[in-house]
């Protein structure tokens, strides 16, 4: 039997995973082994994700986290390559950019085995990020590079990969797939926004998580106060990471209103959807932002996901407060009107799928 090992991290992998490990589900005679590193190791940013989606429960569990860049890759490379080179699986899938992504395909690569990487291609042309080491460190190394756009083909091409022992293959999104797929089941499960009392209220949802804007706490300063002037217009639901909360704490950072805790993929479906504006630094929120058809308001100086800055769908502002209310104020009341279909036509996971299958047959 053919084996497919797929490596989960964080909360984005988990929602792609669950869209590919569905079509998997139905394939025989392959097996899916799923490698969760525990670099998100609460309830409500890990195991909610596997509880609510029906992913299945992985096999392994190395709970690895709350450590530095070095330690903590490192430390998942030993793990990973001990369970790869006891399942010798066929192919290892990664996917998006986070130490989970790069430990993976570093592990597997040394014992040559493939690798197909899903969200390749992505740039923010910000070394500064450790995000962006990991996708071109990963793209490098992979044999099935899974493209969402044509700009990340584009990236690849630049970049010398039609030079390369690779397949670059343009599939489209597949957190697209999970949208279609659990939309009316997150309406059903999810009682959020009845929780919290927002029906037919105008609030904005904000997440704030990347290091650039947490462990600087000018940085963090200047983003809650714009938050905090931003919620006497609109209210402002900020689901707060524990690290996140914990540095605002040690740091007196004044929050005019409530965060509220961390929530799972159906309660933040139900928030994106009857949202009037989403305020992040996540690239994940970037693109729900639009699947919902709402404006976002990034707090980054790059953006991966450069298409919907130039489309006018996205406003980068870094951490600055002035730019960040700028964006408030210009899409307050404003909806959007799409008249392109930028991450494809929601079968993004079935051509991963039969992508990944033909290859290994």
């Amino acid at each position: 039997m053919k084996k497919v090992l797929t490596i989960l991290g964080a909360r984005p992998q988990f929602i792609k995973a669950a869209a590919v490990s569905r079509i998997i589900g139905n394939k025989k005679p392959f097996q899916e082994i799923i490698l969760h590193t525990g670099q998100h190791f609460d309830y409500n940013m890990s195991e909610i994700f596997f509880d609510e989606m029906d992913i299945p429960r992985p096999q392994y569990n190395l709970e690895i986290n709350n450590m530095g860049h070095g330690a903590m890759t490192g430390f998942m490379i030993q793990r990973i390559e001990e369970i790869l080179m006891e399942e010798r699986p066929d192919i290892v899938i990664v996917y998006g950019d986070t130490n989970s992504t790069l430990a993976g395909a570093l592990a597997a690569s040394k014992l040559h085995i493939k690798i197909a990487h899903v969200e390749a291609g992505l740039r923010s042309f910000n070394m500064m990020m450790p995000e962006e080491i990991n996708r071109i460190l990963t793209d490098r190394i992979s044999h099935l590079l899974f493209c969402p756009t044509s700009a990340a083909v584009n990236n690849l091409q630049k970049e010398g990969y039609d030079n390369f022992d690779a397949k670059v293959l343009q599939v489209g999104d597949i957190m697209y797939d999970a949208v279609l797929y659990y939309d009316q089941k997150s309406s059903l499960k999810s009682d959020i926004i009845h929780r919290l009392k927002l029906k037919n209220r105008g609030y904005v949802i904000c997440t704030v998580h990347r290091q650039e804007n947490t462990d600087i706490p000018g940085h963090l300063s200047e983003i809650c106060s714009a938050l905090n002037e931003i919620n006497q217009f609109s209210q402002v639901i900020l689901p707060l990471h524990p690290r996140t909360r914990k540095i605002i704490q040690n740091n007196h950072i004044h929050l005019a209103f409530n965060p509220i805790e961390p929530v799972g993929y159906f309660d933040m479906m139900q928030l994106l959807k009857h949202c009037s504006l989403v305020i992040t630094d996540s690239g994940g929120m970037q693109k729900e932002a639009y699947f919902f058809n709402k404006y976002c308001i990034t707090m980054r100086d790059q953006t991966e996901w450069t298409e919907l800055v130039d489309h006018g769908y996205n406003q980068l502002t870094g951490c600055n407060k002035t730019e960040i209310l700028k964006g408030y104020h210009h899409f307050t009341g404003k909806t959007i009107e799409k008249t392109t279909t930028l991450y494809g036509k929601g079968n993004a996971s079935e051509l991963v799928v039969e992508s990944i299958l033909t290859d290994i047959s």
